[in-house]
């Protein structure tokens, strides 16, 4: 799907050029782990471009090829790979599993890492043991679409899990599991969705203008990003409250990088939001919990069963 590990520099900036069989040709070592290698490219970007619709086509082509092959291995710009995994590790059912991965440096850098994170993918969808589920292989770890998120704008070691690490590590001759492979996300049936959900964060002293404007807009779904165990101010949870009362669903989640959320504190914090009937995003970060607040609308219809998805205050 492009992104750095396709890249090449231009006048207007670097940008995805290198077709998927251009890639696969400059590392002869894949044909280790696979007899045939069939090669689509569904399309040609930089992650900050990818959209909802170009991932369910990618799912589609998933789903397509599902008895054709044993493993299929996406490469995707880092930037919003963890998104694009998690969309699909929500909405696809497959008996093979799907590794996702990328690189932080171009082809033409100086230790470009493309070429070793295709060899960790490949060795993750061809391993025995590893044969559902929805991956983010790089820099010799694989994590679970649920889990990993993007940790550093530059290094090599960009992706982890908080709290729970990585899934498998890959040395040079040994596969070390570390969790059961599979998918550890709740399965909606949506692929495809129309539905426009917001990410409003909570800033210190910020005033409601940009959540209710949200609301005036007619948004199908609000995600906020709050404090710590998942609080906000008066200001932002009285206007959570009349989202709320005009039917808009609203999924809080925290700023903090890591743990779940716990309805505590008044005046505002988590028991103010859970009373309001504000559903908690559990330990999601908020990208991940408007992937899922999307697919859940487009699934669904009544409220309880997309609260049903999200976890408990």
């Amino acid at each position: 799907m492009g992104g750095t590990i396709a890249s090449t520099p231009g006048d207007g900036g670097a940008s995805p050029s290198e077709s998927g069989e251009a890639l696969i040709e400059s590392v002869p070592e894949l044909n280790e782990y696979a007899d045939e290698i069939l090669v689509d490219q569904v399309t040609q970007l930089g992650s900050f471009n990818v959209e909802q619709e170009h991932v369910a086509e990618l799912g589609e082509k998933a789903q397509e090829t599902e008895n054709v092959v044993d493993g299929i291995v996406v490469t995707h710009g880092t930037d919003t790979m963890e998104e694009s995994a998690y969309h699909l590790d929500l909405a696809l059912d497959l008996d093979i599993p799907v590794v996702f991965t990328g690189a932080q440096r171009r082809p033409d850098e100086v230790s470009a890492d493309g070429p070793a994170n295709l060899v960790t993918s490949f060795r993750a969808a061809a391993h025995d043991e590893i044969r559902s589920g929805v991956y983010v292989a790089f820099n010799e770890e694989l994590h679970t679409a649920r889990d990993v998120t993007k940790a550093h704008t530059h290094k090599l070691e960009t992706f982890e899990s908080p709290d729970k690490g990585p899934i498998a590590q890959f040395t040079r001759d040994d596969v070390r599991l570390y969790r059961e492979p599979g998918s550890y996300s709740e399965s909606i049936d949506a692929l495809r969705t129309d539905k426009t959900v917001s990410i409003i964060s909570s800033g210190q002293g910020m005033s409601d203008r940009q959540l209710r404007f949200a609301i005036e807009e007619g948004d199908d779904g609000i995600v906020l990003d709050g404090f710590g165990l998942g609080n906000t101010s008066e200001t932002l949870s009285h206007a959570v409250r009349d989202a709320i009362d005009d039917g808009i669903p609203v999924v809080v989640t925290s700023r903090s990088h890591a743990g779940p959320l716990s309805a505590i504190y008044g005046n505002g914090g988590g028991e103010t939001l859970r009373s309001h009937g504000a559903m908690s995003g559990d330990d999601l970060p908020v990208h991940k919990a408007r992937i899922k607040l999307l697919l859940a609308l487009e699934a669904y219809d009544d409220l309880e069963r997309i609260q049903s998805c999200f976890g408990e205050w």
